[in-house]
């Protein structure tokens, strides 16, 4: 999966680009048609005119096409939450919320006048993006829940335990000794991976839950933007929300590289369902 700032740069980018044609076809219509010295050249300027409303339509389209990836990508997600509820039961009730609450922005994002979504569409296509990774995140979570249910910490703790007492009574430097040093390592190892993978499963706990209220948190403020302003106007008070976004991308990056070295074997299994 892409990176967040690769996203933003293609759509940055991919903006330039259609804006550009319209922008430059309309500018020089404008110049065609009020010349400084001589009367307007009516030719040049019908025939820029044409260009930059095949531009500006070609413009419109695209924003169609970006609300179609937008409900397409949600869509995804959806798919991607049901199958978190199928393969752990027990955040039936959590995936159920944020299905919810995605579907809650995206009203909220299309109740606003069509003027000023355009201030909003990377952010939205943001938190698409990152509820996507809150799924992938509960999958994961799903996953590590699994692996532990095929240790037992207790027998682990009691092997140690036996290895130890066993190493008290070979002399050092013994080949059996140095068997036993490294089962006691394994195990020991084992038992680390064990603390690792609950301390793991409370971090995505904690994130997902602060994923559920800082949609709740943004639906809200959505609903809240004062459309009796110009959108010119508008764009400094949405400083707010576009920062609770970056925060919100931004602790979903730290809890998944926080994740990362955490044991993949059962990881790999569910995947690949």
């Amino acid at each position: 999966m892409a990176s967040v700032p690769a996203r933003r740069r293609r759509s940055l980018s991919s903006h330039v680009v259609r804006l550009i044609p319209f922008g430059s076809l309309a500018g020089l219509t404008a110049l065609a048609a009020i010349p400084p010295t001589s009367g307007p050249d009516l030719i040049f300027a019908g025939l820029f005119g044409m260009g930059a409303t095949y531009a500006g339509a070609r413009l419109l389209d695209r924003r169609k096409d970006q609300r179609k990836e937008l409900l397409r990508q949600a869509r995804g997600n959806v798919a991607e939450l049901n199958r978190v509820t199928r393969e752990d039961r027990t955040a039936a009730a959590q995936m159920k919320r944020i299905r919810a609450l995605q579907d809650g922005v995206l009203e909220s994002w299309d109740l606003l006048p069509g003027e000023y979504r355009p201030l909003l569409d990377e952010d939205i296509f943001t938190i698409v993006g990152e509820v996507e990774d809150a799924a992938r995140l509960a999958r994961r979570r799903a996953a590590l829940r699994r692996h532990l249910e095929s240790v037992d910490p207790r027998g682990v703790r009691r092997r140690i335990e036996g290895l130890e007492k066993d190493l008290a009574s070979l002399e050092p430097g013994s080949a059996m000794r140095t068997a036993f040093e490294s089962a006691l390592d394994g195990r020991r190892g084992e038992l680390e991976s064990y603390e690792d993978i609950l301390n793991g499963i409370s971090i995505i706990n904690a994130q997902l839950e602060g994923v559920e209220s800082l949609l709740g948190n943004l639906r809200g403020e959505l609903l809240a933007v004062d459309t009796s302003l110009a959108p010119r106007s508008l764009e400094s008070g949405l400083v707010h929300l576009k920062e609770r976004v970056a925060y919100f991308r931004k602790g979903l990056d730290e809890v998944t590289r926080a994740v990362d070295p955490l044991p993949d074997t059962d990881i790999k299994q569910v995947s690949a369902r």
